[in-house]
């Protein structure tokens, strides 16, 4: 049993020598049917009808060879269909020749991008069939979502992908273009929720892991997509920010946080300081100090050290305990 969705390799013959053979029938046709016309009176009825029906007959097959002609571009295919029964996909360029009654549907191999969020225009034809717009794609718009967190996010991704698999994708799926974009977009939705969107814990968020969240994001498009016969070559996040609701909030909440980490290496370092000055003082015996003189020598330092501001020195011009 023809299974369609397996991609079959056909192989057509060049369309030089077919393109001779139709030059000459239709010269061919021309010459028969003058030379028909012109001794038409010295023939009986029977043989001229059979003579005009013979020329008729060359000059239908001459006409209907002319639809087997295609020319392929590079990165660029034709899947074949007789009567609805699938026969092979012509992936090479080139100029051929095929059977006439070939259905010749074109699906292009080349890589192409998007970004998550846009929607396709479909094309629009006149009353003869003729397409008046093509097909289109507007431009993306951010996703909104929820984080892992609850915290509500704008969030879109550019996608680049191509056809591999060009009876999956012409027999497997109504329409593959849009199959991608929706499957895209689902699957930006569901990475978004399962990660915040910024964590100081080092787990995984949306914000500091930037190319392990586009490995998963390709990965997730590529399950989806995999039976319209689609490979996905890069996904990445292009946009991401705060809803415009909660902006302010979470950017006070990032200030706050970096001014705690800030002050956390501030004080870090100043117990790191304080410490080496003991020990100095202490190895070099420079002067023996009690424990209340290294109390108030250690918070001294630490009031200079980790203030904001620039410390206002104080001279003390008594004895070493005054």
């Amino acid at each position: 049993m023809n299974n369609p969705t397996i991609e079959k390799s056909f192989q057509p013959i060049a369309g030089w020598f077919p393109l001779t053979l139709v030059i000459l029938g239709f010269l061919g046709t021309i010459t028969a049917f003058a030379a028909t016309v012109s001794a038409v009176d010295e023939r009986s009825e029977i043989m001229n009808i059979l003579l005009f029906l013979g020329v008729g007959g060359i000059a239908t097959v001459t006409f209907i060879a002319l639809f087997g002609f295609l020319a392929i571009q590079p990165n660029e295919s034709r899947v074949l269909l007789l009567f609805g029964s699938y026969k092979g996909t012509i992936k090479q360029s080139g100029f051929f020749w095929v059977n006439p009654f070939y259905s010749k549907k074109s699906i292009s191999l080349r890589v192409r991008n998007f970004e998550t969020g846009s929607t396709s225009v479909g094309e629009t034809k006149d009353k003869q069939g003729v397409i008046i717009t093509p097909k289109t794609r507007t431009h993306g718009r951010p996703s909104k979502v929820n984080d892992r967190d609850g915290n509500p996010i704008e969030i879109s991704a550019v996608v680049v992908w191509r056809v591999v698999n060009t009876a999956e994708a012409l027999f497997e799926v109504d329409d593959y273009e849009d199959y991608v974009g929706v499957q895209s977009e689902a699957a930006l939705r569901n990475l978004a929720t399962r990660h915040p969107y910024d964590s100081h814990d080092h787990e995984v968020s949306l914000r500091s892991n930037t190319q392990e969240i586009s490995d998963q994001l390709q990965h997730d498009i590529q399950e989806r997509v995999d039976k319209a016969g689609v490979e996905v070559i890069e996904a990445r996040i292009s946009h991401l920010a705060y809803a415009a609701e909660i902006a302010a909030a979470m950017l006070q909440r990032q200030q706050a946080s970096a001014v705690v980490a800030a002050r956390t290496k501030i004080v870090e370092g100043a117990v790191g300081m304080v410490q080496q000055a003991l020990e100095h003082l202490s190895r070099d015996k420079i002067v023996e100090l009690d424990d209340e003189r290294k109390a108030a020598m250690v918070s001294n330092l630490l009031v200079v050290l980790c203030s904001d501001r620039h410390a206002q020195p104080v001279v003390n011009t008594g004895t070493l305990h005054n």
